[in-house]
């Protein structure tokens, strides 16, 4: 299912907002890494229905990714 594109943008604010609290980093540093991640292009593209998940949830994913590839 596709999402909403004015709602999915507003998610990804607040998804950005917390990863980048959780993770200690800069809003434009979390915008970035979010943008590039996996966990957008599935939230994007409607796979697994990811942005119908939490805010929290699809901001430990994008650190799960962050630690993953290990660009801390």
């Amino acid at each position: 299912m596709i999402a909403n594109r004015y709602l999915l943008r507003h998610k990804y604010v607040r998804v950005i907002q917390q990863f980048a609290a959780q993770a200690g980093m800069s809003l434009r540093e979390a915008l970035e890494r979010f943008y590039l991640s996996a966990t957008h292009d599935e939230m994007e593209h409607g796979i697994s229905d990811m942005h119908c998940r939490s805010d929290g949830y699809l901001a430990e994913e994008l650190l799960l990714e962050l630690n993953q590839t290990g660009d801390r």
